[in-house]
């Protein structure tokens, strides 16, 4: 009869956590951010729309850029702040692409002077009695190249 009783309890309790509010996150833009000697930087914005009071913290982003069925890009932001409560938080996810990768990429470049890519984000939450929660995020698209006035910009 107890172990009744605990079933009943874990599927209840299973059943409130699957239904309960979660934040929810979009990545809205990826573009050029500028030049380096190591390589092009681009952004990308990740919204996120906290349904809770409270702030709740950022355990860690992290990125793979993908263009031509390759990895071009990989990295981690560790604690990088916390979500507004009641409120829509806009973090910049910095992405840096070394040139030689661009240079293996000189195909799909040549084409049309941009890079069709592949962008995938984790970003992992601490949600309060759930605990580390991973919300999944990717677009894909097309980033123009800089020109050679993008390189003097700078």
């Amino acid at each position: 009869m107890s172990r009744g009783l605990v079933d009943k309890a874990k599927n209840y309790v299973t059943d409130k956590v699957t239904n309960m509010r979660k934040p929810e996150a979009s990545l809205s833009k990826f573009r050029l951010k500028g030049v380096s000697r190591e390589g092009v930087d681009y952004l990308a914005d990740v919204s996120i729309d906290n349904p809770y009071s409270h702030s709740i913290p950022i355990c860690e982003i992290s990125y793979v850029l993908k263009s031509d069925g390759r990895v071009i890009a990989t990295g981690t932001i560790p604690d990088p702040g916390s979500i507004k409560g009641n409120d829509k938080t806009v973090l910049n996810v910095p992405v840096k692409v070394p040139h030689s990768v661009l240079v293996s990429l000189v195909k799909d470049i040549a084409r049309d002077w941009d890079i069709d890519y592949l962008l995938e984000v984790g970003l992992i939450i601490d949600l309060p009695v759930i605990g580390n929660f991973t919300i999944p995020l990717s677009t894909q698209g097309e980033v123009k190249l800089p020109t050679l006035t993008d390189f003097f910009k700078n």
